[in-house]
Parts: C-alpha cells; structure tokens; sequence
C-alpha cells in the first residue's frame, strides 16, 4: 500500500477584527434556509458538488448520495449543529421549471465562542459567480448572529482558488497539517 499526503491548511476569521460583508446573489439564484426537511437535497448538492474533485481522496463519503446523505444527517444530528450557518442556494432560471440546487455550506459549533464551517461546495457549472463567497458569508452571519467571535474551517492546500476566496473574506492561516491518503499499489 502506497502512502499519499495532503496538506490542509486550518484558517480562521475573527470577528473581533474583520467585518462581515452582506451575502449577494446574483439574479436567478435564492437562499433556501435550513430545514430539517432538506437533508436529502443537501445531500443531493454535496454529491454534484464534490464530484470529481480532490477532496474526495480524503473523504470517501463524498463519493456517492448515500455517503452524502450519510454524512448529511451526521451533521445536522450533531448537538453542536447551528443551522443559522447551514444554507443551500437554488438556481431558478434556466429552462428547468423546478428550482435547480447548486451550493451548499453547513455550520457547527466547536464550543460557545467558536463555529466550524463544513463543506463549501458549488456545482461545477455555477463556478465563478460569486456563489461561494456568498455561502462563506452568509454561514459568517449566521455564526455571527449566534454569539460567536471566531470560525474556522479546513481546506486543502492545492484548491488555491478557495484558499484565495477564504483570504479575500478575511481569513488566515492559523496552522498546515498534512492528511495521509492510502492507496494499493
């Protein structure tokens, strides 16, 4: 068995020193907020999200719906859940007469004063629209909203778009780690 390494940064926002812009979508695309009802669309958006990216190395769960969804309902069963930071983002345009998911973000806690956001993801074809940004920082205001002066979040260090977009919001590298990834030879 062959042993790969992955570097991920943890990056952290202070509320204490950084500001939080509004959330903006651009025409076509709406908020849907939490609501224990959309486990399996949030699923079902994770999965086209991180379909045929790096991060599924580290994250086999992301592989399939069923892993989604698995993972999905771990989250949203956590006592540390904070749905004020858990969104989805809906696309209403287009030819489709049913609202088409394309983002999603979910939030915890790590204690009374900390959040954690979990799982950025926008569906390939909604890249480059702001659409990340605008989840990153309507899950801050949420977290924002709840009391808390920190949030963290992991990513791996060759995505350098969204280690770009985190530093644009205001985050900062806080400390690298590097998750080993096993595979046959």
């Amino acid at each position: 068995m062959s042993e790969q390494y992955f570097k991920r940064y943890r990056m952290e926002l202070d509320f204490r020193v950084t500001d939080v812009e509004r959330a903006r979508l651009p025409e076509g695309f709406v908020w849907q907020a939490w609501s224990p009802r959309l486990v399996q669309f949030h699923a079902l958006v994770k999965y086209e999200c991180f379909r045929g990216e790096m991060d599924l190395e580290l994250f086999p769960t992301l592989r399939s719906r069923t892993g989604c969804e698995e993972l999905m309902r771990a989250i949203c069963a956590h006592s540390r859940f904070l749905p004020k930071a858990t969104w989805l983002i809906e696309y209403e345009g287009g030819d489709s007469l049913v609202p088409v998911g394309v983002g999603t973000i979910q939030g915890l806690t790590q204690d009374s004063r900390c959040g954690a956001i979990q799982n950025v993801g926008v569906v390939a074809e909604f890249r480059n629209r702001g659409l990340g940004r605008a989840l990153v920082v309507k899950a801050l205001r949420g977290f924002r909203s709840a009391g808390m002066e920190r949030v963290t979040l992991d990513v791996t260090a060759h995505n350098t778009s969204a280690v770009e977009l985190y530093r644009s919001i205001g985050f900062q590298v806080i400390s690298t780690s590097y998750r080993p990834v096993y595979s046959p030879i």
